[in-house]
């Protein structure tokens, strides 16, 4: 059973994110709303991961589930965006067991419950 939803404006190909515990929007249906997704990892027990902060400023005033891992990077290239990500991955994923937001940027990672 996946763990989390990958938005459909992050990348499909990354190898980080081929397992078990991922399932990319692209694999469910691509032009959902914001609103469907929301609806679907909350019932499905989803934490989504994503670049829009739509859902970063919608978790603020919910309760889990689902929660969000929103990642700030901004635009930069592939080979960055995977280096990058690949080397505070662990972290962010176990900031995200006990917050609601986990903010993710180049220079640092925060929660908030």
């Amino acid at each position: 059973m996946p763990k989390y939803l990958i938005d459909v404006n992050l990348p499909y190909r990354f190898s980080l994110w081929k397992s078990n515990d991922y399932i990319h929007q692209i694999d469910i249906n691509d032009e959902w709303t914001d609103e469907q997704i929301w609806d679907y990892a909350t019932e499905n027990n989803l934490t989504i991961i994503t670049k829009d902060s739509d859902f970063s400023n919608r978790i603020i005033f919910h309760i889990p589930p689902p929660k969000v891992i929103h990642i700030r990077f901004g635009n930069m290239k592939m080979r960055e965006f995977f280096t990058t990500t690949t080397a505070i991955w662990e972290g962010v994923l176990e900031l995200s067991e006990t917050h609601k937001l986990v903010n993710v940027f180049r220079d640092r990672i925060e929660g908030i419950e």
